[in-house]
């Protein structure tokens, strides 16, 4: 089997061409937001008040590095820390004004940009491919993405 045809080369090269995609869209409109940070601040947002390791398991990102992205995205105002009032060791997350303009605002152009990615596939096969591509990821029983 040549490598071109190997499932992780060919969701490799789909998958720098969305980020790809993500980041000139981002920065034609003004935003300077990677495609996790967006994720990130779209999480925190449906669960104020989440911590570092449940933002990580809701956007399926390694618990090791959420951190750093939190830590650039608190130094640009758009996530605050909390300490949380059930457990003191823990920081729960909350959108900044200024995140919550963001993120409203960078909605749209994530939302544009999305059958573009998949610009060479007609509906249906597009329906057919986020099916196929949930349930190769395991995202096929409920979980949220």
């Amino acid at each position: 089997m040549e490598f071109q045809d190997m499932a992780g080369h060919v969701i490799r090269r789909l998958h720098q061409a969305s980020s790809a995609l993500f980041q000139s869209r981002m920065k034609a409109a003004g935003f300077d937001l990677t495609p996790v940070q967006f994720a990130a601040l779209d999480a925190v947002a449906a669960a104020p008040g989440i911590d570092q390791a449940g933002v990580a398991a809701r956007i399926a990102y390694d618990r090791a590095t959420i951190g750093g992205v939190i830590d650039r995205m608190e130094r640009k105002g758009l996530l605050a820390r909390e300490v949380s009032r059930r457990d003191r060791r823990a920081r729960e997350l909350r959108l900044t004004r200024d995140g919550e303009a963001v993120l409203e605002a960078a909605r749209p152009v994530v939302r544009g940009l999305q059958d573009e990615i998949l610009s060479d596939l007609d509906d249906a096969e597009r329906v057919q491919f986020l099916a196929l591509a949930r349930k190769a990821a395991g995202a096929g029983a409920g979980e949220a993405g």
